[in-house]
This record gives structure tokens, sequence and C-alpha cells, in this order.
């Protein structure tokens, strides 16, 4: 998670809530992204610190447990910013250009200060920072599956150029037989002639039929020329995609909750705050006065009720609002005893961290090490891979 404003109820539903659970089943590394938050917000620095620590101490109250998962923030890991630079010696420009999320905004640069090389070069960073502990699955949504896609083609960029996949040889021999019959047999004899007569000739003449074989996906042909090159090792992963279970969750003006857009209620919001904030929440237009009658699926009250209410309340809300049997703010009311009750739980959570700030310095400084160790390792080997140690 970026750190560029205080997290609310669409960060915990959409994103902590599944990450306590799979703490305990897999291994799991969550990072503070403070350097992609200098992305877009480079020129409000001085709220970064405070937003980091609320964020950590938010991710504690919601249940992260320090002692299962690896907690750490992306600054305190130099060796990301060293693999950032060495992946972007290979990795080709108009890679980093159709990234939709670049894509999206270039469109929009006069109007913003976003004509930066960090901006165009963010993909590649967080290419960098999944590849760098060479995770087997990413945690993402489908507005992040580009960018997933992006560190999966970098790596096997990485290993055509240096490495070899896990179960090379079966997976290259099922990429020949997508050649054809033909050209299947012509690039054997072609690589039987280069690997035992060194012939670079047939080299060459393989490596020209596989830029010229338009039935090949660039993986397959990736993955060809390493073996017509005999390359050794997976250095690598190809990280798979976890997915994230889709939570959407609408904000006081019916529109998704969003801190910039001044609709969000915030994680251990106080009881007066969260009460203010419903209670001046949209609801549905047909309802001008209480005596109308309303639908509820027309209301951005009712998508609240689905997480937070019973079966018992969510039967009274329905009834009493096509009935126009109740107002809104009777309809608010278990709600706000609902969001208040878990902020509560929050809150209470979260003062032990309040209460003593060494304890968060040692959470975090604990889990950077722990990620300095990985990332040191896989390091080493990838600088070996590229010749780089000496």
């Amino acid at each position: 998670m970026r750190p560029n404003s205080p997290l609310h109820l669409g960060h915990y539903f959409g994103a902590l809530q599944y990450w306590k659970k799979i703490q305990y089943e897999y291994d799991c590394l969550f990072m503070v992204a403070d350097v992609h938050s200098l992305v877009q917000n480079f020129n409000e620095t001085e709220k970064i610190s405070d937003c980091v620590n609320n964020m950590v101490i938010n991710w504690l109250a919601a249940g992260i447990d320090p002692s299962q998962a690896t907690i750490f923030i992306q600054s305190k890991i130099p060796e990301q910013y060293e693999l950032t630079a060495l992946l972007g010696a290979i990795t080709p420009l108009s890679w980093l250009e159709r990234v939709p999320s670049y894509k999206e905004v270039i469109d929009e640069l006069e109007h913003t200060d976003l004509n930066t090389y960090g901006f165009l070069g963010a993909s590649l960073t967080q290419s960098a920072d999944i590849l760098m502990y060479n995770v087997r699955h990413v945690l993402a949504q489908e507005e992040q599956i580009a960018n997933l896609e992006l560190a999966r083609e970098i790596a096997r960029r990485f290993n055509h150029l240096f490495g070899r996949e896990d179960g090379f040889e079966h997976k290259a021999q099922e990429s020949i037989k997508k050649l054809g019959h033909k050209k299947a047999e012509l690039y054997e004899n072609l690589l039987l002639k280069y690997q035992q007569e060194g012939d670079d000739e047939a080299l060459e003449r393989a490596r020209f039929m596989l830029h010229d074989a338009l039935n090949l996906s660039h993986g397959d042909r990736e993955r060809l020329f390493a073996f017509l090159e005999n390359k050794g090792k997976v250095f690598l992963n190809e990280p798979q995609l976890m997915a994230s279970p889709p939570v959407k969750i609408i904000g006081l003006d019916g529109q998704q909750m969003s801190y910039q857009a001044n609709n969000s209620i915030n994680l251990r919001d106080t009881p007066e705050l969260v009460s203010s904030k419903v209670r001046a929440m949209t609801t549905d237009p047909a309802r001008i006065r209480k005596t109308d009658r309303g639908n509820p699926e027309s209301c951005p009250v009712w998508t609240l009720h689905q997480i937070y209410s019973n079966e018992e309340v969510k039967s009274w809300v329905e009834l009493g609002c096509l009935s126009a049997g109740i107002g809104c703010l009777d309809c608010k009311g278990p709600l706000i005893d609902a969001i208040n009750l878990q902020q509560s739980e929050l809150i209470e959570n979260a003062k032990p961290y309040q209460d003593e700030p060494t304890l968060v310095k040692r959470i975090i400084t604990d889990g950077c090490l722990r990620a300095r160790d990985i990332a040191s390792d896989n390091l080493k080997q990838i600088k070996l891979a590229m010749n780089l140690e000496y």
C-alpha cells in the first residue's frame, strides 16, 4: 500500500481483511510503498512519515501479525533500487509506455507535474519490488494485473538472457510443437548443428526463424531463444496472480470510497465523526420525503448494510424503505452502531502502539531486517548471473 492518505473502510474490506486471513496460509511480505507515493506526491513529502506510521498501526490494529508476516518499508531496502537499475538495463521502453496506468494519464500530462522518469518507471520499480523477493504469488486486483504481467515478462526476459525456468526442457519441447511440423523439424536441425558443431550460421538462421514465427507467443519465443543458446538456471520466478476478492466499498456520495474524493469513513474515526458522516450520506434520490417509497438497490447506504448488518436488520431496512415505513435517518441508525462497534475494536487494538511508539519502530525494524536478508541473498545471485560479482 502507498502511504498517501489515511486508510478507510475500502482498504479494510478490500485488502486488510484478506491479508489477515492469508498470513496464516502463506509466508507473506506486506510492504509500505513510500517510494511509490513520491511518484504522484513528490511535493507533499512532509506528510509521508505520519502516513507511514498510521498505516502500520492500522495494519496491526486490523490483525496483521508481525510474528506471522513480514512488515517492511520500501525505502529501507536499498537492494530494491539496485535491482530496479539492473532490470532497467534490459527492459524495453515500449513495455513501460504500454502499461495502462501510464497510458491513461499520459494524455493529461499538460495539466500535471507527472512528466517525470519516476512516473514512467513506476511500473519497473513495482516489478523490482516483486521480483526482488522471488515470490510465487502476488495478491492483486483486476486493475493491477497489467503491472503483474509486466513483472512476469521482465522475469522471463531476464531468464532468457541469464538463466532458465523450472521445467524448461519440457516447456521448450511444447513450444517447438507450436512452430508447426516443418518449422519444428527445421528448428531442431539448426539447434543440433549449433549446439553440437558450433555452426554460427545455424544459430542465426534459427533466430531469424523464431523472429518470423507469428504463431508463437512472447513467452514461447523467449523460451526457444534460451533453449537454442543452452541457457542454464532460473534466477527470477514468474509470479502468479492470487486474485484478491473483488470488494467495492461505496463512499458517502454514492461513488467508490476514496480519501481524495472526500467521501470516506476512515479507520479509527471517532464515533461522533462516523455518526456525522453516515447521517449526511447520500440516499435513494426517490425518497425526498419520509412518506416517499424507496428502493434499497438505489441507495448507497444499503450497500454498507450488506456488509455490516445481519439478516434481521437488512429485512427491516428493506421492508421499511419499500413501504416508506421508516425514514432514511432511521435506516442509518443501526448502520452507525455497527460501524462504530468495528471502529471501537480498531481503536482499542491500536492503543498499545500509540501509547508506545517504540513498539511500532521495533516491528518495522525487525521486518526491514528480515526483508533485507532475503533481498540481499537474491541480489547476489542476480548479479552473479549478470557477471557483476567481481
